[in-house]
């Protein structure tokens, strides 16, 4: 979710920039790493000061409060409480209960908010039956409430079991709520994409952050991809299908605008215009100035270390934000020695 067309470093240094994005995306992807910055009382107070730009809090009320901030802008919300990979069951299960919780608390607040999630967050790692339980125990509370729920993309390798389940999840007539996230840059979304159109959920097109090899994937910032989100956006748009536009992309939004412009689909709500917290703000601001549905995606909790490492990773010059980041003064009180 960048605006690749204007290179923020000389291209004799893309190269190097390339590689070091991608060296933080693997670096995302590390469960040894991600529980040591998280849990070490030396390094987690630097990483909650990288993170509070990304990031809308660590507990419910905190994301509440933001969500209530971007309605108050004129925006939608969706509110994610992070985490992937749970490999512990009762622990999957209790971070089931606190979604249900968020459901419960945007409903009495009467929020215009949807719920995203990752299903290896539930789950899904441990037993792809688990998963599909604890998410079909979200999905009928929030269709209870009038309460949208995102099921996040993660790995390739996961790709199968996300898709199965949201499919499992569309058997039930009464989850017509559950969408789901595609993202352009998986070269198998040319075939994913129409049958996931079949289902009445709404589809969220991404570009993707997560490192894949070249025979699955394009280049996070190659033209390639940027005229795949352009087919497929145009696609979802012109066939009526309820989808999310996610992306920071400055020209993908001009000319998507203008196809909606152009195709008279300005009138109709089916489609919106998503940001992450943090990023592309203003681009939201003005879309929403222009009349164009839009939505602000706020993530919380602890479990903060893959997605802020893949925003960074998106734009390398986010590294030097993140220095001066960490050099703010503490969020919290340094340790007792």
């Amino acid at each position: 979710m960048t605006n690749s067309n204007k290179p923020a470093f000389p291209l004799e240094w893309q190269a190097l920039v390339e590689q070091a994005a991608n060296v933080l995306r693997e670096l995302a992807l590390d469960e040894e790493a991600k529980a040591r910055f998280c849990s070490d009382p030396m390094l987690r107070p630097f990483m909650h000061r990288v993170a509070r730009r990304y990031v809308a809090g660590q507990t419910t009320p905190d994301a509440l409060g933001r969500v209530s901030q971007i309605n108050a802008r004129g925006h939608a919300a969706s509110a994610e409480y992070m985490g992937e990979s749970c490999r512990d069951e009762s622990r999957a299960n209790a971070e089931t209960e606190v979604f249900l919780a968020l459901i419960g608390a945007i409903s009495e607040g009467d929020l215009n908010c949807s719920v995203s999630l990752d299903l290896s967050h539930i789950g899904s790692v441990i037993d792809p039956e688990l998963g599909f339980l604890n998410a079909r125990k979200i999905a009928r509370v929030a269709a209870a409430s009038g309460c949208e729920v995102m099921i996040s993309m993660e790995g390739s390798d996961r790709a199968d079991n996300i898709y199965h389940t949201y499919a499992r999840l569309h058997a039930d007539p009464g989850l017509a709520n559950v969408g789901i996230t595609v993202p352009a840059k998986l070269h198998r979304s040319a075939q994913d994409l129409p049958k996931l159109m079949k289902y009445p959920g709404r589809i969220r097109l991404v570009k993707g952050a997560f490192l894949e090899p070249a025979h699955i994937a394009y280049e996070r910032n190659s033209p390639e991809l940027a005229a795949c989100y352009r087919r497929f956006a145009a696609e979802l748009l012109t066939s009526g299908h309820k989808c999310s536009i996610a992306t920071h992309d400055r020209s993908i939004q001009e000319d998507l605008t203008n196809l909606i412009m152009q195709q008279n689909l300005f009138g109709r709500r089916h489609y919106e215009f998503e940001s992450l917290i943090g990023l592309g703000t203003e681009q939201l601001d003005d879309l929403q100035r222009r009349g164009f549905p839009t939505r602000e995606y706020a993530v919380y909790g602890e479990e903060y270390f893959l997605y802020v490492l893949n925003r960074i990773a998106e734009e390398p010059i986010r590294l030097y934000q993140a220095l001066v980041d960490i050099m703010a003064p503490p969020m919290y009180p340094r340790p007792a020695r």
